[in-house]
């Protein structure tokens, strides 16, 4: 049996407020996939995410965020990233180390891999967007924050992305 994460919805964002990371969490039903969001999303300013938990060849976990409509090759984006080859990762991993289920991933789960097992990719149009959307750790909600507040955040979690451009040819 795997054990509880340190961090749910309510604890991830009282731990925002206590650090002043402000952000706006929007209600809603919950949404799996992209394509089930998009009129869910339509109303809400900002880039809104697809984030993917990986897991390649040599065995290490990765998350890649990117923009909703970002074409990623799985069969080609290991080269930018420095990957082996990449799959999906499964279920149990991805709730010990990031603390959510399927059709919750998100970066905002980095909170919980406290022991740094999750190697962190970011889009490059979602690193230089002004407000990007998350799921804070639960799909029934999207949480948005400006560039700078995800920036730190990731920053107070001692987390360096490495950017891809997935736009571009690899």
């Amino acid at each position: 049996m795997t054990a509880q994460p340190s961090y749910d919805r309510a604890a991830l964002l009282d731990w925002m407020a206590d650090n002043g990371i402000d952000q706006t969490t929007h209600d809603h039903p919950a949404v799996f996939r992209v394509e089930e969001g998009l009129k869910l999303k339509a109303a809400l300013p900002g880039v809104h995410t697809k984030n993917l938990f990986l897991k390649d060849a040599k065995g290490q976990l990765w998350l890649i965020s990117a923009a909703q409509d970002t074409v990623i090759d799985l069969k080609r984006a290991h080269v930018p990233m420095g990957a082996a080859r990449l799959s999906f990762g499964n279920e149990t991993l991805m709730w010990e180390t990031l603390g959510v289920r399927p059709g919750s991933v998100t970066a905002l789960g980095l909170i919980n891999d406290v022991d740094r097992r999750v190697t962190f990719v970011l889009d490059r149009r979602l690193h230089e967007a002004e407000i990007v959307n998350f799921h804070p750790l639960i799909n029934t909600a999207t949480t948005a924050l400006t560039g700078d507040a995800f920036a730190r955040f990731l920053s107070l979690i001692d987390r360096e992305p490495i950017v891809v451009d997935f736009g571009a040819s690899v």
